[in-house]
């Protein structure tokens, strides 16, 4: 990761501030803005916050606050100075900017007569995400996900947040996409209802998603799967975050037309019984002949295991 990245989000005259970020970029996975508060920033793993002078404090004592100007300056800067332009985007909450990173954003909404989001406005709190591609984090498993024949099993990924699916997926499509020792390249259509996969900026994939991938940005997941099966034919269609019925009913037609699937899904031993019930649904589709389930160790992301449409482990 290029680290001058990161350290351009902001505007030229707050960069001195944050020059430390340029060292930390492997480590550094999200910096907070709150208005009144002082400004955090997670890096592997440990919450630190920031002094005016740049320096990484243990404890907010005695560290300014983040004043509303600045997350307006701020926001202003990554819009390109045309906020307008951003404005669906903003709408849902985020923006995704060069590189990949991914800005979230809180508020006062502004809503339309008929209950849905027209616009945040007095943006008092960012939460610049740092994207992190680890190329290669699948290819110990690609034997397991794939048929003796070069065909690759439909498959899921499931993990609690934070512990690397979203990763793993994107790897994973950019192995489908360019061919790798179980299979020839295919043709992978993802959508990318929350811009993290491919992590498109003004339409453009900053993520490595392969040579063979075309990607939906911004789209729901149950209209952009038909969409890019109409019109980009694809052998494989990949979505992060599966929900309810809705996104079922749309990667059975998706797999009626032939398509391979690749997805993921929240989930852990400690999850409610809504959760429990979508998995019951999801596993007694049929859909599905591969599980993978990650977890957290420590602070670092691993691979339970990987398990057959019978639920055993292979």
């Amino acid at each position: 990761m290029d680290g001058e990245d990161i350290v351009h989000m902001f505007p030229e005259r707050m960069r001195d501030r944050w020059m430390w970020a340029a060292a930390y970029a492997d480590t550094l996975q999200e910096i907070r803005l709150r208005v009144g508060k002082p400004a955090a920033a997670l890096v592997d793993g440990r919450e630190y916050f920031v002094g005016a002078d740049g320096r990484l404090a243990d404890m907010p004592s005695a560290l300014p606050a983040v004043t509303a100007q600045e997350t307006e300056e701020i926001l202003a800067h990554l819009c390109q100075y045309s906020v307008y332009a951003f404005a669906d985007e903003i709408r849902q909450g985020f923006l995704t900017i060069r590189g990949g990173h991914r800005v979230g954003m809180a508020g006062q909404v502004v809503l339309e007569d008929d209950g849905r989001v027209r616009n945040i406005k007095y943006v008092r709190y960012l939460n610049v995400r740092i994207a992190h591609e680890i190329i290669g984090v699948s290819d110990a498993f690609l034997p397991r996900l794939y048929d003796g024949a070069g065909g690759l099993y439909n498959t899921l990924l499931i993990s609690p947040p934070g512990c690397g699916k979203t990763t793993m997926l994107r790897d994973l499509i950019r192995n489908v996409s360019d061919g790798n020792v179980c299979g020839k390249g295919m043709n992978v259509a993802v959508v990318d209802e929350r811009s993290e996969i491919a992590g498109s900026y003004l339409g453009v994939a900053q993520n490595n998603v392969g040579i063979r991938t075309d990607v939906l940005d911004s789209c729901p997941k149950r209209e952009g799967m038909m969409m890019l099966i109409r019109s980009m034919s694809p052998q494989v269609l990949a979505v992060d975050e599966l929900g309810g019925e809705e996104d079922l009913r749309a990667l059975r037609a998706a797999s009626g037309c032939g398509c391979r699937l690749l997805a993921t899904v929240h989930g852990g031993p400690q999850e409610g019984s809504g959760y429990k019930n979508n998995m019951r649904d999801i596993i007694s589709s049929g859909l599905f002949e591969r599980y993978m389930l990650l977890r957290r160790v420590d602070r670092h992301c691993e691979v339970e295991g990987i398990y057959d449409g019978n639920g055993c482990r292979l």
